[in-house]
């Protein structure tokens, strides 16, 4: 076995494999202390005697841990390993402290680790963690609207035009108009008028997107993209959006729909759900029934009352209103979710499945320039 596969092997085995796959580089060595310092946490792994002993939790701070893993593993690693720090071991330190914010390279992960912690901030430490949500939602922002802008570029309808220019030649009507003027013995088509053609956008009728958005802690993801999708739709010719948060509470964020992150800051994770009660506020909302999408993103688990819900889902169907009950609005777009409610609501016609953000963006388009 090379000595880099060998060393691999040792610092997935820990200190269990030390006598039949030897010791490691003084490079190798830290990075071992390093995911000692995180995962000799896991019980698990502990009484199967992998990761054992090595440097273990209390040899290192957070602080330098974090300096340690970001100097040892490339960015995807980093990531991986803040991410399982925060969400599988409960090391609030990555987002609570202050010495440790200012090192962290900012992602999705630690996103949703500061805004499931942000009530136990400081204003100082909540100063530094708003710097952080502001830059992951910057990135996504950027990657969603262009899906956005390519779904609302669309077809574009060819009308005439009298501004002459190459691009905007129409071939087929200037030989049409012009067959008259054929020379067969020139082999040759005289223009007398050419014609040219104008590409015009089409016509939007002015369409409602009501985002209706579960805020319970196992949706945040799709809590997070939801604000970042209704971000990138709001201001589009044609279109209004809406965005609406609810566990047994509703919350109309719509005025803060053109700063996503000021919105996510105010967002309240946890406590029970009652959706019948906020599709019923969203039903209020529709203006043209017709020219209106309600998409529902939760994990469909009731607390409320399961029937009210489906006689409001159905209602806003029979009325001509597109109703999308979405499991899942995320990148990755696989849901946990109450199946049999998800099978109700489907029965009444509405729409169900999982959606990343630009598809759900390319829905949008595709019902607004009808």
């Amino acid at each position: 076995m090379s000595d880099p596969m060998r060393e691999r092997w040792r610092l997935v085995l820990g200190d269990a494999a030390q006598d039949s796959l030897g010791g490691l580089s003084p490079e190798a060595a830290g990075r071992d202390a390093a995911l000692d310092w995180l995962y000799g946490r896991d019980a698990d792994l502990g009484r199967r005697d992998v990761r054992r002993g090595g440097s273990g939790p209390s040899t290192l701070t957070t602080v330098d841990w974090l300096d340690g893993i970001t100097r040892l593993f490339p960015k995807e690693t980093v990531q991986r390993l803040e991410r399982d720090a925060v969400e599988r071991y409960g090391i609030h330190e990555v987002v609570t402290d202050p010495a440790v914010l200012a090192r962290v390279e900012p992602n999705p992960a630690l996103l949703r680790a500061v805004l499931r912690t942000k009530h136990l901030m400081d204003p100082e430490v909540l100063r530094l963690a708003r710097k952080l949500v502001e830059a992951v939602v910057r990135q996504l922002v950027e990657r969603l609207a262009a899906d956005v802008r390519q779904s609302f570029s669309g077809p574009r309808a060819r009308r005439p035009s009298r501004f002459r220019q190459a691009r905007n030649f129409d071939v087929r009507r200037t030989i049409r108009a012009n067959l008259a003027h054929w020379r067969p013995d020139e082999r040759r088509l005289h223009v007398r008028q050419p014609h040219f053609f104008s590409r015009t956008r089409r016509h939007l009728d002015r369409w409602q997107v009501i985002l209706l958005v579960d805020q319970s802690g196992s949706m945040l993801g799709s809590v997070i993209h939801a604000a970042v999708t209704a971000a990138c739709l709001w201001g589009l010719p044609g279109v209004r959006t809406h965005l609406v948060a609810f566990d047994t509470d509703v919350v109309d964020l719509t005025s803060d729909v053109d700063d996503p992150v000021e919105l996510l800051m105010k967002v309240q994770l946890g406590g029970g759900t009652d959706i019948a009660r906020a599709v019923a506020y969203g039903a209020q909302l529709v203006e043209n029934p017709r020219r209106a999408i309600v998409a529902l993103v939760s994990d469909f688990y009731e607390g409320g009352n399961a029937g009210r819900l489906v006689r409001s889902v159905q209602q806003l169907v029979e009325q001509g209103t597109h109703v999308l009950a979405l499991a899942a609005l995320d990148e990755e777009a696989d849901p946990a979710y109450d199946r049999a409610t998800a099978q109700r609501l489907a029965d009444v016609g509405a729409a169900v499945g999982a959606m990343t953000p630009g598809e759900l963006a390319a829905f949008v388009a595709e019902h607004v320039g009808r």
